[in-house]
Parts: structure tokens; sequence; C-alpha cells
């Protein structure tokens, strides 16, 4: 079986090869005038398709998706996250340096070890933003189910202004309806 018939290439018809062929069907059966081979090529073929059929057998494909195990970090909380690891493993990398700067006896040692150590403070910068940026989010989204989450109360508030909004558009509705002007009493 030929790679356009495993991908499902169009036909020349408009139909498609769906790769689940006969092993034992000759190729003088498949459309598009190719025909059947004769004498020893018909022996080298038969090999082919009992290969061919072997290879179906094992044929697996490269992988296999699965669900994710969890949900995508935030955008904000991801991007903390990402600067984190980047200042991180630039202080990993100036820490080497000025190990083997003071080993080889360099006069680079000393601006690396300050420049690591500088680098360290804003490496310990970056891990607390990524809590403090995903406490902030959790609290802002509801993700929190605590009675002081600031996310409820808002949902809260936000419940009320509609509920009146509704029950203001009912009186209007119910006001245009009596055939009213738009006066609430009859005098």
């Amino acid at each position: 079986m030929g790679t356009a018939e495993r991908r499902g290439a169009p036909r020349a018809a408009g139909a498609q090869l769906t790769g689940h062929r006969d092993p034992e069907a000759a190729d003088s059966d498949i459309p598009g005038g190719v025909a059947a081979p004769s004498g020893r090529e018909s022996e080298g073929q038969g090999h082919a398709v009992g290969r061919r059929s072997r290879e179906r057998q094992q044929y697996r494909p490269l992988w296999v998706e699965e669900p994710a195990r969890r949900r995508r970090l935030p955008d904000p909380v991801r991007t903390a996250a990402v600067r984190a690891v980047l200042l991180i493993a630039v202080t990993l990398i100036q820490a080497m340096v000025a190990f083997l700067c003071t080993m080889a006896g360099s006069w680079l040692a000393f601006p690396m070890v300050i420049s690591s150590v500088v680098s360290t403070i804003a490496a310990t910068w970056g891990a607390l933003d990524v809590w403090v940026t995903r406490q902030v989010w959790n609290q802002r989204n509801g993700v929190v189910s605590v009675p002081s989450s600031t996310a409820r109360a808002l949902r809260r508030e936000r419940r009320r202004i509609r509920r009146q909004e509704r029950a203001a558009e009912r009186a209007q509705g119910r006001i245009r309806r009596r055939g009213g002007a738009g006066q609430l009493s009859h005098s």
C-alpha cells in the first residue's frame, strides 16, 4: 500500500482511498490503468504483498491523542512562569560561569559573582511573582471557593444588577401593553 493510499489521497473520480485493501487483491483491480505484472515481476510482487500485509498488521500511529490531565494555566500565570524559568536559567548559567572564572583565576570572576547575586534576587522575585499572579487570578476569577472570595461577591453583585434590570424591563413592558403614555397612575 502506497503513501497516497494510506493518507487517503483523492483519486480521479473524487473518491478517496482509505488504506484498507485486501492484501490478497491483485494490483490489476486498482483503478488508474495499472496492469498486472507477469513472470518474475509477479513473484517479487507476491513477496511485496506479504510484506505489506505484515506492515499493515504492525502499523501503529506515531502518537495517540490523550486528554489533558490538568487544565491549561491562565495566560497571566503562564507568562509569569515563563519569565521565572528564563530568570532561573540565566542565574544558573551566571553562577556556573562565575565558578569557572573563579577556578581559573580570571579577572571576570568578581563581576560575575556580583551579577550572580543580583540575578539570584531577580530569580527569587520571578518565582514569587508566579505564586502571587496565580493567587490574584484565582481570587478574581472565582476558582477559590471560600466564603471570603472576592469573585463570589462580584458574581453576587452582578446577579443582583441583572435581576434589577430584568425587573425594570418587565415593568416597562407592562406599561406599554396597557397603553399608558408613561404615567403610572390614572389621575
